[in-house]
């Protein structure tokens, strides 16, 4: 069969075959690259969740002998020769989310169906950002971010997808400065420069880093956002934000905005949104929940309560390729009121323009900092047709039974600690506690467990420092594991830890 992407003489390119023939040839591509991906995920992914190598020896057996980047290709290669040298170059290094023992830094293994609407989104090559440019993938937005607003329970309002949930955060803090800062300062243009001066942003120690990243991108002096200590299950809780805004208010600055997190990377926390919401109320702020992990749990009717109020908020981050189980990449923000993203985003170039103002069409470009985007939408908008929110809830369910289950069993063990005792989500913070190990050697030693078990093949887990203490971090968003598989993790690192406490 010949190659259709092969760089031959010109009556060789796909575009100058016949039909039939050239159809042919794409259909053998596409076995060829289907087949590729089941024998990595079948051969590579399911076998270990991480390659054993370290970062410089991975990076010398990549780029070779110079340890830097090979020049470009002067000449083609077939498409059987490339999938080749994806076989032995890319697959056996990449990271095996689908792996049942895999309990990674929100890293899904994605929904078939997300994969096969990737597929079909690449096809379609639809370009977000005019509605020339891609229509029916405005209409496929509009229908997915009407979704997740019902699912946050906003009822009204928008929502826009985004690569993830560092932009959807950004893009909340700027929609805070622009409409409601300049709504405090009574100002009719978006405050710039020296009237950013004198704010207050109040978010706990377990907030996401892009909060602190979304204010110095906007122009925000670094003091102004205020940490405020989490209580002791890592939750921000209202009476010390109040006693905070009291304090900043008697010194002549202004509280601008609550931004709260349901569900943190770091435990899988969730601040006391009401209380929190209460207090945005009163002291007329912004408020903004951050739910890019744990908002999902608002699939489950059993588990919805977990991460309850978000409907609260002025606006809320969710990401779906967390979560929601769905390929890189797909976050979104959703706000109440659809004028405040118009307000802060939209401009009109005049290549946009339309001479009757009536016909103009739904132009995502207007409602997010991003311009041409990709057509993110179809996949979620597939998975989620096909398991309905009934399924997308029991595999949330799964995963938060999975994490209590790993929690009960370290707990029952006698030589674990697990921080909160009970997971919020489906996070789990926890360390090995071998019986005669010196206590002050313990933060290094569940460094080295780690690496063991990344090294062995049998499982991943990361580590985080929580009080001080380093502890194993399992965050399960892991569809394909197992009670069987938690049970195998930890009879891997009661076995692991026996060399490395023997020095071996």
């Amino acid at each position: 069969m010949p190659d259709p992407f092969s760089w031959h003489p010109e009556p060789e390119l796909i575009g100058f075959r016949e039909p039939a023939e050239a159809r042919a040839a794409l259909e053998e591509l596409g076995r060829l690259t289907w087949g590729t991906a089941l024998d990595w995920l079948y051969e590579e992914a399911m076998r270990r969740p991480v390659a054993p190598e370290s970062y410089p020896d991975m990076r010398r057996v990549f780029f070779g002998p110079s340890n830097d980047p090979a020049p470009a290709p002067d000449k083609p290669a077939t498409s059987g020769e490339v999938l080749a040298e994806f076989r032995d170059r890319v697959g056996p290094f990449a990271f095996g989310a689908q792996h049942p023992r895999a309990y990674s830094y929100f890293s899904p293994a994605a929904l078939p169906m997300s994969i096969a609407g990737e597929v079909l989104a690449q096809w379609l090559n639809q370009g977000i950002d005019v509605w020339a440019a891609g229509p029916v993938g405005a209409f496929v937005e509009e229908e997915v971010t009407t979704w997740l607003r019902d699912l946050v329970r906003f009822g009204g309002g928008w929502g826009v997808l985004t690569s993830g949930g560092v932009m959807a955060n950004i893009m909340a803090l700027t929609v805070a400065r622009d409409v409601h800062l300049a709504g405090l300062l009574g100002r009719g243009d978006p405050p710039r420069g020296s009237a950013l001066e004198g704010v207050r942003v109040y978010a706990s120690d377990q907030a996401h880093f892009s909060i602190e990243r979304g204010l110095s991108v906007l122009g925000f002096p670094s003091e102004t956002l205020r940490i405020v200590p989490s209580d002791d299950r890592f939750r921000l809780q209202g009476a010390p934000v109040v006693e905070a805004i009291n304090e900043d208010r008697a010194n002549g600055l202004l509280p601008l905005a609550i931004a709260a997190v349901s569900g943190s990377t770091n435990t899988g926390s969730v601040d006391l949104v009401g209380e929190l919401a209460d207090i945005a109320e009163r002291e007329g702020m912004w408020f903004h929940v951050d739910a890019a992990y744990g908002g999902a749990a608002r699939f489950s009717t059993r588990d919805a309560g977990r991460v309850p109020d978000l409907e609260r908020a002025d606006s809320v981050t969710i990401d779906p390729h967390k979560w929601f189980f769905q390929a890189y990449d797909i976050g979104a923000l959703v706000v109440k009121r659809r004028a405040d993203l118009l307000r802060t985003f939209h401009r009109e170039p005049e290549y946009y323009r339309y001479p009757n103002p009536e016909d103009a069409p739904l132009n995502w470009m207007a409602y997010s900092v991003e311009g041409t985007r990709r057509f993110r939408a179809l996949k979620l908008w597939l998975s989620w047709k096909h398991l309905g929110t009934e399924g997308f809830g029991r595999l949330i369910e799964h995963n938060d039974d999975l994490a209590a289950y790993l929690a009960k069993r370290c707990r029952e063990g006698g030589d674990f600690e697990v921080l909160p005792a009970e997971p919020e989500l489906s996070v789990v913070c926890f360390r090995h506690v071998p019986p005669g190990l010196d206590r002050s050697k313990l933060d290094a030693y569940q460094d080295r467990l780690q690496r063991a078990l990344e090294v062995s093949g049998e499982g991943w887990v990361s580590t985080t420092k929580l009080r001080g203490a380093t502890y194993l971090r399992a965050g399960i968003v892991n569809y394909l594991s197992t009670e069987a598989d938690v049970d195998r993790v930890l009879e891997a690192l009661r076995r692991l830890s026996r060399d490395i406490v023997a020095g071996r």
